[in-house]
This record gives C-alpha cells, structure tokens and sequence, in this order.
C-alpha cells in the first residue's frame, strides 16, 4: 500500500492553484469538473508521478472550523521536503510569502512555518 493522493482543503481553487503552481513550485497535474467544483491535484516538479496534492473544496461546515482552529493554533496542516530549508524560506520570503518565524533546528530536523493564502499552515522541512 502506498499514498497517491493527500489533501488540502481550500475555500478558491483557483486562487490555491495559483499560490501551489506559481509560488510553491508544484505543477498542475489533474484538473477535471467534479460535481460543483474541480478534481484539482497538482504534484512536485522534481516527481511528476509521485503523490499528488488535490486542492480539496473547503466544503461543510465542520471542515472550515476544523481549517481555522488549526490556523488559530498554529498548527500545520501538511508538511513538504526540503533539500536546503534555508534557501526555500530566502526564494519563498522574496515572493513575499509570509512566514511564522525563520527557520529552526530540532535534532535531526530544520523546518518552518507559513501559510498558504488558503487558510492552512504549512510546514517545509529537511532532513539533516
């Protein structure tokens, strides 16, 4: 068993394919009508046939709180890898993405935190 396909939730799909395609680097992978909204994924540039990321409709109710209490928590909703964390928070910081502090060291990990103009924190770490 492996994963193909994970989540964000998103209130504009458009404006989160904007932010993952242009900002974040991902390229689009799948875009097809799915009842009121798009089947929308899009996946790494360096694995264009590795697990995809759908920019999942913000949807129900329960879904936009669960979006927001993370948000107000400054908890992640997902995390992408990094080979430099530095040098991503530096490309990613000058296309005026807004971040939760600079980066940090714990153990065998760097990582920080910023959001994505969707409502979500992410979190991009790498591997030391």
């Amino acid at each position: 068993m492996k994963i193909i396909i994970t989540s964000v939730l998103v209130p504009d799909q458009e404006k989160a394919l904007q932010f993952y395609t242009n900002i974040l680097g991902f390229i689009k992978k799948t875009d097809v009508p799915a009842g009121g909204a798009r089947w929308l994924t899009v996946v790494s540039a360096d694995a264009p046939d590795g697990v995809e990321l759908l920019l999942e409709p913000l949807g129900f109710d329960f879904a936009v709180a669960w979006q927001k209490e993370l948000y107000n928590r400054g908890i992640p909703l997902t995390m992408f890898g990094v080979t430099d964390v530095d040098a991503e928070y530096a490309r990613l910081k000058d296309l005026g993405v807004v971040f939760r502090g600079e980066p940090k060291q714990e153990g065998q990990v760097k990582y920080v935190i910023f959001e994505d103009t969707c409502g979500n924190l992410i979190q991009i770490a790498q591997m030391l």
